[in-house]
C-alpha cells in the first residue's frame, strides 16, 4: 500500500485518476505536514497547539481565498485544489480540531468517545475523497466512515506500543474494565494474556466496521474503486497480522511488507459485491 506514515491516507498511486491526482497530493501534503506539528520533534505541547492555531489560519486564509501565513509548499497547491474541485474546508478543518485534541486528550472512557475522534481524525479524509470522486450518497458517506474508522482503529493497535511511549492510551477504559486490565499497565507497556485478549476484541471491533465499509468499493468509480479495495484489504492484512501476534503489540509492531502484496491484490481482485473476499485469515 503506498502509504507513508500519514497512515490512514490513500496517496495518489498509478490506480488514481491522474486529474485528481495533484488534489489528492495536495490534501495528503495538508494532513501530513500537520500531523508532524502534532507528533514530531522536541517541540513542547504549547508550542505544537501554537503552531497548530498558525496552521489552522492559513488554512481558513487560503479558504477566503488570501494567501497563506506560512507553508507556501502545502498552502498554494491545496488553495488550487479547494479552488478547483470546491473542496469541502470544513472537512479540512475538522483534521486540524483532532490533531490539536492529541495535545490534551491522551484516554478515552469507551468506544462512543474514541469514535468521536475518528469522526474527525480519519473520517474526513474519506469523504473529502469520496467528494472528488463525486459520489456523496448517504449510504455511501456512511461506509466511507466505516472504512476509515477501522484503518484509523487498526493503526492504534498495531501501534499500541508507540502510542503508550507517547503518553496515549487509545483502548477505551470501559473494554480495559471489561477485561480486567488496568489501563496504567497498558501505559506501562506491561503485556499480560488479559491485555493480548482485549487487544484481540477491539481488532474484531476494527474488522467489523471494515466488512460494513467493504461495499463501498463497487460505488466508487473506475480506478478509484480499486485503489479502495487495496485499501480495503491492506486494513484487513493489519489486523490479521495483529491476530497472528496473538494481540501482543505491546511487545512487537507488526507491518506490512512486499510479501503481503500478492494476498493484499488477489483479495482486492476477488472482492465481490455482498462480501469482502477470501477470509482475511486466510494467506
Amino acid at each position: 500500500m503506498p502509504v507513508e506514515h500519514y497512515e490512514n491516507f490513500p496517496v495518489a498511486s498509478l490506480l488514481c485518476p491522474p486529474a485528481l491526482r495533484p488534489a489528492i497530493e495536495a490534501i495528503y501534503a495538508f494532513a501530513r505536514t500537520a500531523d508532524d506539528i502534532a507528533d514530531e520533534g522536541d517541540a513542547t505541547a504549547g508550542e505544537r497547539f501554537e503552531t497548530l492555531t498558525a496552521y489552522r489560519a492559513s488554512l481558513a486564509a487560503v479558504a477566503a481565498g488570501r494567501p497563506a501565513s506560512g507553508w507556501p509548499r502545502v498552502f498554494e497547491p491545496l488553495a488550487a485544489a479547494i479552488a478547483r474541485h470546491r473542496l469541502p474546508v470544513e472537512l479540512l478543518d475538522a483534521l486540524l480540531d483532532a490533531f490539536i485534541q492529541d495535545l490534551t486528550v491522551d484516554r478515552y472512557a469507551d468506544r462512543p468517545a474514541l469514535l468521536d475522534y475518528c469522526r474527525r481524525s480519519a473520517n474526513p479524509v474519506g469523504r473529502l475523497l469520496l467528494h472528488l470522486y463525486g459520489v456523496g450518497g448517504a449510504d455511501q458517506l456512511a461506509r466511507s466512515d466505516a472504512i476509515c474508522t477501522a484503518l484509523q482503529l487498526a493503526n492504534f493497535w498495531q501501534d499500541l506500543g508507540r502510542d503508550t511511549q507517547r503518553g496515549r492510551l487509545y483502548l477505551p477504559e470501559a473494554d480495559c474494565r471489561r477485561h480486567g486490565v488496568d489501563p496504567q499497565d497498558v501505559r506501562s507497556g506491561r503485556d499480560s494474556e488479559a491485555v493480548r485478549r482485549l487487544v484481540l476484541d477491539v481488532v474484531a471491533w476494527a474488522r467489523s466496521l471494515m466488512r460494513f465499509g467493504a461495499p463501498l468499493v463497487h460505488a466508487v468509480p473506475g480506478r478509484a474503486g480499486w485503489e479502495l479495495r487495496l485499501v480495503v484489504q491492506g486494513g484487513l492484512r493489519v489486523l490479521e497480522r495483529i491476530d497472528r501476534l496473538d494481540g501482543a503489540t505491546l511487545r512487537e509492531r507488526p507491518k506490512l511488507g512486499w510479501a503481503d502484496t500478492p494476498t493484499i491484490a488477489w483479495r482486492a481482485l476477488r472482492m465481490r459485491r455482498g462480501s469482502v473476499a477470501p477470509t482475511e485469515r486466510a494467506a
